[in-house]
């Protein structure tokens, strides 16, 4: 605790000044560069290519997040609707449109920070990254279990990661590190408010839900656009487990959720899970007070309803979990046609660093390994070459001297253009952007809290406090400033746990260079009220017996 003191007295003037690899001084550690606010990122982003690149080659052999976990083969199948419309209405991929057709899958499930032989148990949001081999190629839906995330900014992500990763000296999980980024990120409180939950430990793969995340856009023939979120939703039901219940687990077995979806599989009860989006027109959505690019923020359901458009079973183990799970490989570029991208700067910087990261931990021939490949149908043809561990080559034919194009002499051609492509509109001022709608950042982790049943917010409150007794004043001081402007009693009920006192937290001014939290909105007092939790255990994700 000394060695924490002596860090909190260093004065905001007297720290060295922050740098790229370079040597260039960084202004703005907190934003890409992008066309605007909400316009798309630019390839001339040195500062994050250099600092996401050099953050994808951290580790080896490892991945540097997502480490620790399993995976099942198995298959999707459309229903042809999205809710009760004609898919084609939203979208021309085929792996959506076309019913009767079963694509084959492999999903990886996996924990975020600990190492490869870390517990399952860990508090800890969970991978959940789908290979989808259509007959147009490969679409990878690389989500989380939490329909949120941590920050809306990928230039963020190695700093979080480093906070959240142990410290380099004690080589500890210290909470004081991650406490420290959270209570100068006003973005995650959100995703925290989850994590520390129940739900921050799924009771095991089958029962818990998966997410894209990140804003994409569904394109039709028409060349229409519809921003849309991705969900899977268990038909086993959610379950998720306390503190306690998880010591208990951890106690006798560190891979329980690994040996629970293989004996699943091995004895034929095979998991599965409805394939939903939420859907919304293209465009800023000024009527709302969240940017529905923001992934730290979830589009309310009662809005935006759950639309059902196909299912996926696993039915399958690997037979070799290095071969297949370990060297499987996702990257959310990974497309099909009628599938695009958003704006989501979260997605676009994730874009670039999931297939470098590959490149690099794999080998740069990782789409000829089998469980990465296409399917045969689709199987690709590049004028790609060489390279480490290239074992076959993607030609197109008998003719293979010529590896470019164009070319009159043979070689391969240019697929036809959709009759009506897609044109997103693109203007604004070149720079490094906030997002202004912010309110949020708050709100959203309120409402979080006051829908949890009342063993949720037990654990959630418990968990929190018991953290923050571990760090420095300011960082506590901070942390319940900012739980209490999200929901009084989630402030005063972690400050009691942690000891605090929150009259000094109160006192605190908003954070510098961030906008002050909304007053108090009326009729949002927390009010607490008994309900039958074994009843919902099935959809609200109740403890384990």
């Amino acid at each position: 605790m000394k060695d924490k003191q002596n860090r909190q007295g260093k004065k905001q003037d007297e720290r060295p000044v922050l740098t790229t690899r370079q040597g260039h001084p960084v202004s703005d550690n907190q934003s890409l560069r992008s066309v605007g606010e909400r316009g798309p990122a630019t390839l001339e982003n040195y500062q994050f290519i250099e600092k996401i690149t050099h953050f994808d080659r951290e580790r080896i052999p490892e991945r540097v997040v997502h480490a620790r976990g399993t995976g099942a083969h198995g298959w999707f199948e459309a229903y042809g609707k999205i809710g009760s419309e004609p898919a084609e209405k939203y979208t021309r991929a085929k792996v959506l449109t076309q019913t009767g057709v079963r694509t084959p899958v492999f999903v990886r499930f996996s924990t975020v920070i600990g190492a490869k032989d870390s517990p399952e148990t860990a508090r800890d949001p969970r991978g959940f990254a789908v290979k989808l081999k259509t007959v147009d190629g490969n679409w990878d839906l690389v989500g989380n279990n939490l329909k949120v995330f941590f920050i809306r900014d990928a230039i963020k992500f190695p700093d979080m990661i480093h906070a959240f990763k142990p410290d380099p000296v004690t080589n500890r999980q210290e909470p004081w590190r991650f406490y420290d980024f959270v209570s100068q990120t006003p973005e995650a409180l959100h995703m925290v408010t989850w994590v520390k939950s129940p739900w921050g430990i799924p009771a095991n793969y089958r029962e818990m839900e998966g997410s894209g995340v990140n804003t994409y856009k569904l394109v039709n023939d028409q060349g229409v656009a519809h921003l849309v979120k991705f969900h899977w939703q268990p038909k086993q039901g959610v379950r998720n487990l306390t503190a306690a219940q998880a010591a208990e687990i951890q106690a006798q077995d560190v891979g329980h959720a690994t040996k629970d979806l293989y004996d699943a599989i091995a004895r034929g009860d095979f998991p599965e899970w409805e394939f939903c989006v939420q859907l919304m027109s293209d465009g800023e959505h000024p009527e709302l007070d969240f940017d529905p690019l923001d992934d730290t923020k979830r589009w309310p359901e009662d809005k935006f309803p759950l639309l059902p458009v196909g299912r996926m079973v696993l039915d399958r183990n690997p037979d070799n979990v290095f071969a297949e799970t370990e060297q499987s490989a996702f990257g959310t570029g990974v497309l099909v046609d009628g599938v695009d991208f958003s704006d989501d700067k979260m997605l676009q910087g994730r874009t670039l660093s999931y297939s470098d990261t590959q490149r690099y931990r794999v080998g740069p021939n990782y789409l000829q390994l089998p469980v990465n490949a296409p399917q045969e149908k689709a199987r690709a043809k590049t004028n790609q070459r060489d390279g480490q561990m290239a074992y076959y080559v993607d030609d197109g034919g008998e003719d293979k001297h010529i590896n470019y194009e164009p070319s009159m002499m043979g070689g391969m051609k240019e697929a036809p253009k959709p009759a009506n492509e897609y044109h997103q509109w693109v203007e604004g001022h070149l720079g490094r952007f906030e997002t202004t709608r912010t309110a949020d950042d708050y709100k959203q982790a309120g409402e979080r809290y006051r829908t949890f049943e009342d063993w949720e917010r037990d654990e959630l409150v418990g968990n929190i406090g018991g953290d923050l007794k571990q760090c420095p004043e300011p960082i506590q001081l901070r942390m319940i400033w900012h739980l209490w402007h999200c929901d009084e009693d989630y402030g005063k009920r972690v400050a009691e746990i942690a000891g605090v006192r929150l009259e000094k937290a109160l006192d605190l001014p908003p954070l510098p260079g961030k906008p002050a939290p909304h007053e108090k909105r009326s009729g949002e007092t927390f009010t607490s009220g008994k309900k039958d939790v074994p009843a919902r255990a099935q959809q609200e994700g109740a403890p384990a017996k």
